[in-house]
């Protein structure tokens, strides 16, 4: 058992490749108790961290520790605390969702009488218990999303890890995945990683978030840190060319990244519009648009990866 408060996954100098590839390269850090978000673009590593956890993938350097064992030594040990919902499908053609989350029970360790009691608990806590009897095949996209939710959770795990949960969801969908996951956090206390590319997603499930990128950490820390106090933003669009707003800006120990339409500005402390205003007269520029906002995960995000400030 681990400490309580204690993290529940420590890696350190962790070094994973494929081959000549380097997938993960020397990488540091920890998974709090509660719930974090696993972020990175493609390629950034995610998928590669859960698998080495998982032990699937053994390190090519440096170690990672999980409720206090070595997944790379003790990998049955380690699967039996965590509950994993994969990106992909999983379900056993032909079988139904009770028989198919009993036996995922039973793989983790449960007695069969118990995975079977608990697979129907589960189930309907995930809003499949009218549906239990019928076979995983014929669900739509969001029971099979609820069906794999609910095999990560028959165990009862200590560590849930969820990789793209809202995969293919419509709107409704996403919304009610999203109030499940935020159910089993808040309600039922477990702790969770969410690994997804959906950032507001992230921001409103998760407190902690790791961002990856090529291979290393770029950024760590809780949401509430890493976003605040949160710097002014604006997004503004101009008519004319504002390269020389966007240098006198940065002059003025501001920021600046491309937005979906114009630039999204993040000014310094104690500079307000009239600072936007000011500059673009100076350059001879006009304002056409200017929306008052707040700096967001997803600009945290951008800033880790390199994109904040353009050239």
């Amino acid at each position: 058992m681990t400490d309580e408060g204690a993290p529940l996954v420590q890696f350190q100098d962790l070094a994973v490749s494929y081959g000549l590839v380097q997938a993960l390269a020397g990488v540091s850090g920890e998974f709090p108790s509660g719930p974090t978000g696993l972020l990175g673009p493609n390629g950034a590593g995610k998928t590669t961290l859960l698998k080495t956890l998982l032990g699937f993938l053994d390190p090519d350097g440096g170690r990672m520790t999980a409720f206090g064992l070595d997944p790379t030594k003790q990998a049955l040990e380690v699967r039996r605390r965590l509950g994993y919902m994969p990106e992909q499908d999983c379900h056993l053609p032909g079988m139904t969702a009770s028989a198919f989350v009993a036996f995922a029970g039973e793989l983790s360790g449960l007695p069969r009488d118990e995975a079977i009691s608990r697979s129907h608990e589960v189930l309907y806590y995930v809003g499949l218990g009218e549906a239990r009897y019928r076979n995983v095949e014929t669900y739509s996209t969001g029971m099979k999303q609820r069906a794999k939710l609910a095999q990560a959770l028959v165990h009862d795990p200590d560590l849930l890890l969820l990789d793209e949960p809202t995969n293919g969801l419509d709107p409704q969908g996403r919304e009610e995945m999203l109030a499940l996951i935020r159910d089993v956090a808040a309600r039922r206390g477990m702790s969770l990683i969410l690994c997804s590319h959906l950032l507001r997603d992230v921001e409103r499930v998760c407190e902690n978030v790791i961002v990856l990128n090529q291979g290393q950490v770029a950024r760590t820390g809780t949401i509430r840190d890493l976003t605040g106090p949160r710097r002014q933003a604006f997004d503004v669009r101009f008519k004319g060319d504002a390269t020389g707003v966007l240098t006198d800006l940065k002059d003025l120990g501001g920021d600046w990244r491309d937005g979906e339409d114009g630039v999204r500005l993040f000014l310094p402390e104690g500079q307000g519009p009239e600072t936007i205003f000011r500059l673009a007269k100076e350059c001879g520029v006009q304002v056409r648009h200017l929306r008052p906002g707040a700096e967001t995960l997803e600009d945290v995000f951008l800033a880790a990866l390199g994109h904040e400030i353009q050239s």
